[in-house]
């Protein structure tokens, strides 16, 4: 029995009023801001989590759609949502597949600047949907548009942001991308962050000093200050942190001046929970057991490792280690079980023994992801994610700043830690 192709959808007009930067988060089901990682609402009605043809529903709906439609799966996403991605990976990795991609509609199973991202890069005809609008980013919440401007004239003040390079994470929102484009910085992603920093120190800025140059890294202080002392060799103390919600960041002129790299007050809410104690427990638990950490973690975690990389560098050195290896590993719990599930001739365990899930992309679900499916098969686009064109200059000439670096960069890595002999 053949099915008739679905009527092109039409769009929920509805405007929902923009909620001014810097304030705080909203209460689920108060209001929404879609164009930022405060988004909480979500209108229509769910399918109810315990209906037990959700997973035929999906399947359904994605045939009926075909190539019209392609679902992406981030690496920490639940498995009942994995299960119906066309492709999984980390967020640059998705986000160029979407551009790459035929289908007309992308539903990018992650969180908000993951889908901003994808849009950013992606054709005009395209249309990114996330199922949930809930899922943030509590680290990109950490590094707002008015905060960062407020930033630049403190190191205005301080005589130094003719000589301070902006580099974002990738983790960050599209209007921080767009800040770094148009002050001649550019975003990383935690595979090529020592690439992104070296480039920012020696080659952003035409004629400048390298020694002189300096570095704002947003919005993760963790993999800025790794990245500066692992992989281009700073000392601890060339690093200073900006405090936003501090007057004038919490530093001195003296201090901005002396610092070589200018960290964010931002983290992971999930790999900062990780501390050196949890290695140590870990060695002393399962002798010969490898640790492997995401350079998102804390810099004393780090230096307990055994490897530090990204979470694809990671799923490598898993694939690629020995039948029998006793693997530990710091980073999201959904990607740290699936591992262990794909490879049982191996020992793979979190680091922590308490669960900790990235909060935010576990609100992608089942329900969500039906929900979203079955409206496009029905002629409607909702939840999707559009960056206005302003911001996707900005935020594009960043992007391509970073494509046009050599290489993919290299993982910080590191002997095993000496307290392991």
């Amino acid at each position: 029995m053949s099915v008739r192709p679905p009527a092109a959808p039409a769009r929920n007009t509805t405007e929902v009023p923009t909620i001014p930067l810097g304030s705080p988060l909203l209460l689920l089901g108060r209001g929404a801001d879609p164009a930022t990682e405060r988004g909480v609402v979500c209108p229509g009605d769910l399918p109810a989590r315990d209906d037990p043809t959700l997973a035929a529903r999906a399947e359904a709906a994605k045939a009926t759609l075909g190539d019209r439609v392609m679902v992406l799966g981030h690496h920490y996403q639940r498995d009942q949502v994995i299960a119906f991605a066309d492709a999984r990976g980390d967020s640059f990795e998705l986000s160029r597949q979407a551009a790459a991609a035929a289908a007309p509609f992308i539903v990018f199973c992650g969180v908000h600047f993951m889908a901003e991202s994808a849009s950013i890069l992606g054709r005009p005809d395209q249309t990114v949907i996330l199922p949930d609008l809930a899922a943030g980013c509590s680290m990109a919440d950490m590094a707002e548009g008015h905060q960062v401007v407020d930033a630049w004239a403190r190191l205005e003040r301080a005589g130094i942001a003719d000589v301070t390079v902006p580099l974002t994470y990738m983790n960050s929102t599209a209007a921080i991308k767009a800040f770094c484009g148009e002050h001649h910085g550019a975003i990383c992603t935690s595979s090529n962050a020592p690439t992104a920093m070296r480039w920012a120190f020696e080659e952003a800025l035409d004629g400048a000093d390298p020694e002189a140059t300096k570095v704002l890294f947003l919005p993760d202080q963790h993999l800025g200050r790794n990245t500066a002392v692992l992989a281009l060799g700073l000392d601890l103390d060339d690093c200073v942190v900006y405090d936003p919600w501090r007057p004038d960041g919490g530093l001195t002129d003296e201090e901005l001046r002396a610092a070589r790299v200018i960290l964010w007050k931002g983290h992971c809410s999930v790999h900062a929970r990780f501390q050196p104690e949890m290695v140590t427990a870990a060695r002393d638990r399962l002798p010969g057991v490898e640790v492997l950490v995401h350079p998102e973690c804390r810099h004393e975690v780090v230096l307990e490792a055994d490897r530090v990389g990204s979470t694809g560098q990671i799923i490598r050195w898993v694939d690629q280690a020995p039948a029998g290896a006793r693997l530990a590993i710091a980073t999201e719990l959904n990607l740290v079980k699936r591992l262990g599930d794909e490879h049982p001739d191996k020992e793979v365990v979190f680091l922590d023994d308490t669960v900790c899930f990235c909060a935010t992309m576990n609100r992608i679900d089942l329900p969500h992801l039906v929900w979203v499916l079955e409206a496009l098969v029905a002629g409607e686009v909702v939840n999707e994610v559009r960056v206005d064109d302003d911001t996707r200059h900005g935020a594009r000439i960043a992007l391509e700043r970073m494509l046009a670096l050599p290489g993919d960069g290299a993982s910080l890595r590191r002997e095993p830690a000496v307290a392991a002999t």
